[in-house]
């Protein structure tokens, strides 16, 4: 299977949380249907990325990355490359190239959402993940970043943007109720 036809797979039977996330990820549909190279960095009407909030085992911080070229504090994320299987594995990909940390594990349940943002390369349509780091893990700071800093949650809304406070509420919301534990369930 293609990393496009996973992409569809994917979204097709990703139970969006609200109305304006099923707009969003029948929107990302519809441009992949549109755009056959709607996966990669060369589709310049937008293209599909893979991010992943890194949330410490506690379930108590999240690691966020100032990005080099945008300076702003984000998740870790980025483009699709060649060999990629799935979304997840593209999210997963980039939160350990960007945080130096080996061994994050993705939440289960597929994406925690979806955000369409404009960047300098073009729109990106966002698939967003949340990932827990092993016991003892140490960021390190990549060529992609300035700075990698774990936040409380209450930091949060103060560094990042409207998105990332969004993401780091869905993920808090499936950790609550999944249960105490960010392991549980």
């Amino acid at each position: 299977m293609s990393l496009a036809e996973e992409a569809r797979r994917t979204l097709t039977d990703w139970s969006a949380p609200d109305p304006v996330q099923d707009d969003l990820r029948r929107a990302y549909l519809d441009h992949l249907e549109r755009h056959p190279d709607g996966m990669w960095r060369r589709c310049a009407s937008g293209h599909l990325t893979g991010s992943a909030l890194v949330v410490d085992p506690a379930g108590e911080r999240v690691l966020l990355t100032l990005h080099r070229k945008l300076g702003m504090w984000l998740q870790m994320g980025g483009h699709c490359e060649e060999g990629d299987r799935d979304l997840a594995g593209v999210a997963l990909r980039e939160a350990e190239e960007e945080s130096g940390i080996a061994g994050l594990r993705l939440l289960e349940g597929g994406p925690v959402r979806l955000d369409r943002h404009d960047t300098p390369c073009a729109w990106h349509l966002d698939v967003q993940y949340a990932a827990l780091a092993p016991a003892g893990a140490t960021p390190t700071i990549s060529e992609e970043s300035r700075d990698l800093r774990w936040f409380g949650y209450p930091e949060v809304a103060s560094v990042a943007d409207a998105s990332v406070v969004a993401l780091v509420e869905a993920t808090r919301e499936l950790l609550d109720r999944r249960g105490a534990s960010p392991t549980a369930g």
